[in-house]
C-alpha cells in the first residue's frame, strides 16, 4: 500500500498502523516481563510509547530521523500546549533513559519495580494517545 502524508486518509492510516505497533510492543513488554525477561520488557514499554507518540505526530504530517528530534516535537507540540498532561513527558524521559540503560550500560541492574513501573507507564501513554487518535479531527 502506498501511503501518502499529505493526505488526510494517508495520515490516519499511518497513525492507526503505528499504534497498532505500539500495541504490539506494549504485549510484547508484558510477555516479556511474565517469562521474567526484564531488560527486554523495558525496551518494549519505550518502544511501545515511541511508536504511539510517532503516530500522534503523524497526524500532522511529521516525521523525524532520530528518537530525539521525535520526542522533541511531542513535547512542544502535545505537552506544552497541555494537550496531554506535563507527567508524559516526565515518563517518556524516564522510559528513554532506562531503555537506554537497559540496553547498553553493562552493569546496569534492572529490576522487578522499575520494570513494572516502565509497563504502566507505556500503558497509560499508549492508551491516551491512542484515544486521542480516535478522536482527531482533520
Amino acid at each position: 500500500m502506498n501511503i501518502k502524508l499529505d493526505d488526510v486518509g494517508g495520515a490516519r492510516e499511518l497513525a492507526k498502523y503505528r499504534m497498532d505497533v505500539a500495541k504490539e510492543d506494549l504485549a510484547s513488554a508484558e510477555k516479556n516481563f511474565e517469562a521474567g525477561d526484564f531488560r527486554t520488557a523495558n525496551n518494549r514499554s519505550y518502544y511501545a510509547i515511541y511508536h504511539a507518540i510517532s503516530a500522534c505526530l503523524a497526524l500532522e504530517h511529521k516525521a523525524f530521523k532520530s528518537h530525539g528530534q521525535c520526542i522533541g516535537a511531542f513535547n512542544k507540540d502535545y505537552i506544552h500546549t497541555g494537550i496531554f498532561p506535563v507527567e508524559f513527558g516526565k515518563k517518556i524521559k524516564e522510559a528513554q533513559d532506562v531503555r537506554h540503560s537497559s540496553d547498553y550500560d553493562d552493569f546496569y541492574i534492572v529490576s522487578v519495580e522499575s520494570t513494572k513501573k516502565q509497563i504502566e507507564n507505556a500503558k497509560d501513554i499508549v492508551v491516551v494517545i491512542d484515544k486521542y487518535i480516535q478522536s482527531f479531527r482533520m
